[in-house]
């Protein structure tokens, strides 16, 4: 379980401070795949840089299963899985090697990380490209390449952010399994997606963040209800439009 509870980050600028995340809190919880939406520069990416530890708030608190990311760090990161917003792959090694150096740096053996490659690979159905190298590997497999190498020691909070921008239909749809099978497992999910129907279709609960703020939360036919729209685009553009009483 990821629990967020009123984050807090600024950053300095040649003009002043800005104020990228003020009091964000929601909980992710074991066996759902939470929803993190935000138009762009609403701190979404902030947020979830915060919760992977790549960022330490201002204020506030990360708790990771309990631990306190900023307290214990290294713990956090050996929980979490993380697919961050920046792909970038080793291209002079192949996908196994890729999957294979991460593994080593949670210091697993090299047996699991043999067997832990072969899950992956199964579920991110891959094994076609395990042995290549992943220089000229196109978005779809530099993406599952990633997110192998980031769940290989087995993590049981899992951070993806927009895991299907840019994948084909058949990638997208794959990679739409994957996630439902992360669910099944019991494995806490924070995905991030500006794709509405996916969202609705996925997510267990949706945390919408405008502004710095979460401006609404709850699952999708909640948000609905409470913006009084029929699909969750529209409810989210007015909660995003019009913050007064959708605070969760």
């Amino acid at each position: 379980m990821i629990v967020a509870q009123d984050l807090h980050k600024s950053f300095k600028t040649p003009t002043g401070t800005v104020r990228a995340v003020e009091g964000v809190r929601f909980t992710a919880r074991d066996g759902e795949i939470t929803g993190l939406l935000g138009p762009n520069g609403a701190g979404k990416t902030t947020t979830l840089r915060m919760l992977y530890t790549l960022m330490k708030p201002d204020a506030g608190q990360v708790l990771v299963d309990g631990v306190d990311a900023t307290r214990d760090p290294a713990s956090v990161r050996g929980a979490l899985g993380v697919l961050p917003d920046a792909r970038g792959v080793y291209k002079r090694l192949t996908a196994r090697e890729n999957i294979a150096y991460f593994g080593e740096l949670h210091g697993m053996s090299k047996q699991a990380i043999e067997a832990r490659t072969q899950v992956l690979a199964d579920a991110l159905q891959m094994h076609d490209i395990l042995d290549r190298r992943t220089e000229g590997f196109s978005q779809g497999q530099r993406t599952k390449t990633a997110i192998a190498r980031a769940l290989v020691h087995d993590p049981r909070n899992v951070i993806l952010d927009e895991p299907t921008n840019g994948l084909d239909v058949m990638t997208t749809r794959a990679m739409r399994g994957f996630l439902q099978q992360l669910r099944a497992e019991g494995r806490c999910v924070i995905f991030s997606s500006h794709i509405m129907q996916e969202v609705a279709a996925l997510c267990d609960r949706i945390v919408i963040i405008a502004k710095g703020q979460v401006v609404a939360a709850g699952t999708a036919h909640e948000l609905r209800e409470q913006t009084g729209e029929a699909n969750l685009e529209d409810a989210f553009v007015k909660a995003i439009g019009s913050e007064e009483g959708l605070h969760a």
